[in-house]
């Protein structure tokens, strides 16, 4: 199975500490997705996020309706947090979010997700076609709203 990986930093207003609950808040992944993707968490709020949380949502991807769930691997509040597809998608969904000080001030945010698609070779052919290109899209629009979200 190939696995790929994508990887983004941006630069945030705030330090970790001021920039982190914003992500420790599940529901503002509604907000940071493009709305096409019809996101929806479907787990009752508030979710607590700790190592272990269970996150389920909805969405659509490609017209198709997925259900998708995650863990929380990891949580180091103002530090990093992990979390993982138990369900869904993809074959494998391993997504580290990181925070650090940024030179200069501010924070430093890193995503890097290592995926793989199902089908084993054959998912390298809708790779190539298009889930690639979708990720880019979706991770670009995060990098649009997230700002915008922090200053508002």
């Amino acid at each position: 199975m190939p696995l790929y990986t994508l990887h983004r930093e941006q630069r945030l207003p705030g330090a970790p500490a001021e920039v982190f609950p914003f992500f420790a808040d599940a529901g503002n992944l509604e907000a940071i997705t493009p709305p096409s993707l019809r996101f929806e968490i479907v787990t009752p709020r508030p979710i607590e996020m700790r190592a272990g949380a269970l996150i389920e949502y909805r969405l659509r991807m490609r017209g198709l309706p997925i259900s998708w769930l995650t863990r929380i691997e990891e949580w180091e509040p103002g530090v990093r947090f992990v979390d993982m597809q138990l369900r869904g998608p993809y074959a494998l969904w391993h997504h580290t979010h990181t925070f650090a000080p940024a030179p200069g001030g501010g924070t430093l945010m890193g995503d890097t997700v290592r995926y793989a698609l199902p089908a084993g070779p054959l998912g390298a052919i809708p790779h190539a076609l298009f889930v690639r290109a979708e990720l880019d899209r979706i991770f670009d629009f995060r990098a649009e709203k997230v700002p915008a979200l922090l200053d508002g």
